[in-house]
């Protein structure tokens, strides 16, 4: 049995995604950001950094949701990864890792417009800056697979497309890349998994007018 330590809306729910792309049985455990549910020995002993997602297969534990996309493909479903010496090796890993590209962006994002509840606390400059950013980094994303095909990369990335939506207008291959994720049943499984909002109560978080 996998058991995944999960929080609705984070990094987790690409784990979610995966494992219903690759059809396996889990348990899930889930967590709150508010309160220290994270912060407990257990926790810190499966995720140092006391995040999720963290998972744990056959005893052994992992945290990073890009390195568990990566070992769950390797160990159940090859063909959602691109092996050492293939052509496409370059591209697949590009695109797992581009996702934390956007990652840092919206973590960003998501530190201003919520985390940061008082309004004195927030710079309006960054937050239109990182919206900024976020959207020109959007344009390389899309309209297909990252190699063509289906990966873990896509769960990746395309995890990372979905929560942009939140903050900025999708360009036109990012768009039509996330309308193809969303119509995946494994996306819409984990979607209806994923739980009650934790932490993005609203549908758009516009950037501060200059």
């Amino acid at each position: 049995m996998i058991r995944v330590w999960h929080v609705a809306q984070s990094r987790s729910f690409r784990v979610l995604w995966a494992l219903e792309e690759m059809g396996l049985d889990y348990q899930l455990e889930r967590c709150s950001f508010f309160d220290r549910s994270l912060r407990g020995a257990a926790h810190l002993a499966r995720s140092p950094a006391g995040r999720v997602p963290a998972v744990e297969i056959e005893g052994q534990a992992i945290c990073e949701s890009g390195a568990i996309l990566l070992y769950l493909a390797e160990r159940f479903a090859p063909d959602l990864r691109v092996g050492e010496g293939e052509a496409a090796r370059a591209a697949f890993l590009q695109g797992l890792h581009y996702a934390e590209t956007l990652g840092a962006h919206l973590a960003n994002l998501t530190q201003h417009h919520i985390v940061l509840r008082e309004a004195w606390m927030r710079s309006p400059t960054v937050m239109r800056l990182e919206a900024a950013r976020l959207a020109n980094a959007l344009g390389a994303v899309g309209p297909g697979w990252v190699v063509g095909r289906f990966s873990v990369a896509d769960i990746a990335l395309g995890y990372a497309v979905w929560l942009a939506q939140r903050f900025v207008a999708l360009p036109e291959g990012a768009a039509g890349y996330l309308a193809a994720c969303e119509g995946r049943a494994a996306f819409q499984r984990a979607l209806a998994a994923d739980g009650p909002a934790e932490i993005y109560r609203h549908a758009f978080y516009p950037a501060p007018e200059g």
